[in-house]
């Protein structure tokens, strides 16, 4: 092999090494996107069947609460058993700043009271991209019509329904993910 022979094939590699590399980091950052992505919706998806899970079995609270204690549209607090200890807590879903996040509170005290008692509070969901023209909460009576965004009874709420919007790249496409669910409320006394 003669050195210029010597050099075409150092070239050679180094143009395919070169080509290579872009190629498996081209690689690496898409596929780091999808894995972000996946991890992000799979969160987001558990947290709203757990929400769905505990709005169907809200119940009065355990200092005779109604089951619903305040619902907006970005907004929901209700009363559930939530860890399954036989104590009701009262359960927050706020979404503050593109993310959803739950707060806990147990009762403690005779006659019980959740006033003053620590919050527990986790993220939910993050990326969530719902405005107000999306609301994440929507609310039907009993009879399935839509009750009020503005002046919504917290009485008459016979189910809520969830819709969750998330994009984790906003820069990119169109890429929001929508997740959406329903949960009717199994507890309630209704009177007439």
């Amino acid at each position: 092999m003669t050195l210029m022979e010597m050099l075409v094939v150092i070239a050679v590699v180094s143009l395919v090494g070169v080509a290579l590399s872009g190629a498996i980091q081209f690689f690496y950052r898409s596929n780091a996107f999808l894995l972000e992505q996946t991890a992000a919706l799979d969160s987001a998806r558990r947290g709203v069947r757990e929400a769905v899970v505990a709005i169907r079995e809200a119940s009065y609270g355990d200092d005779g609460s109604y089951p619903i204690a305040y619902a907006a549209t970005s907004t929901l607090t209700f009363y559930s058993d939530f860890d399954k200890d036989d104590s009701v807590e009262k359960e927050t879903y706020s979404l503050i700043s593109g993310t959803l996040y739950r707060a806990v509170i147990n009762s403690a005290g005779s006659p019980a009271s959740y006033a003053g008692q620590p919050v527990s509070t986790t993220t939910i969901a993050t990326y969530v991209t719902n405005s107000t023209s999306t609301p994440l909460f929507t609310y039907y009576d009993q009879n399935g019509a839509q009750l009020s965004e503005t002046a919504t009874d917290e009485s008459s709420i016979a189910s809520v329904r969830i819709m969750l919007m998330v994009d984790l790249n906003p820069a990119r496409a169109p890429n929001v993910f929508t997740l959406t669910e329903t949960a009717t409320l199994r507890n309630l006394r209704i009177t007439e």
